[in-house]
């Protein structure tokens, strides 16, 4: 991701707007990927997204534990692990294929009394 370019089947796939289209994780990973010499703090982030910071922060945070951002108290910056980067954004949109195809699951419908809470 970190090149700026994307697989040559999924832009013919994708709709005129579909790239567009991104929920407020997504907006992050790229925003740290596109301003990949720099680190940020989540304040900022969330100023140049429009968003607001306590949900900047705990995006970043799940990120984080996913390794696909790294941080130093206060700044915050894209994972330096680009295969981890593009396996992460590969099974992302495996996950909206199937969705979009199939409809999304409804984890917590799902779940059993014997089953680990869905987080």
């Amino acid at each position: 991701m970190s090149s700026g370019t994307i697989d040559i089947d999924e832009f013919e796939d994708a709709d005129t707007d579909e790239f567009e289209k991104r929920n407020d994780t997504e907006r992050i990973v790229l925003f740290l990927d596109e301003n990949d010499d720099r680190a940020w703090k989540a304040a900022t982030i969330a100023e140049r997204l429009g968003l607001n910071t306590d949900a900047v922060s705990a995006i970043l945070s799940r990120l984080k534990e996913r390794d696909l951002v790294r941080h130093k108290r206060p700044y915050w910056a894209i994972t330096d692990d680009e295969e981890r980067l593009r396996a992460a954004y590969r099974l992302h949109r495996h996950h909206e294929i199937a969705d979009e195809r199939y409809g999304e699951e409804r984890l917590d419908e799902l779940q059993t009394d014997d089953m680990e809470p869905v987080q």
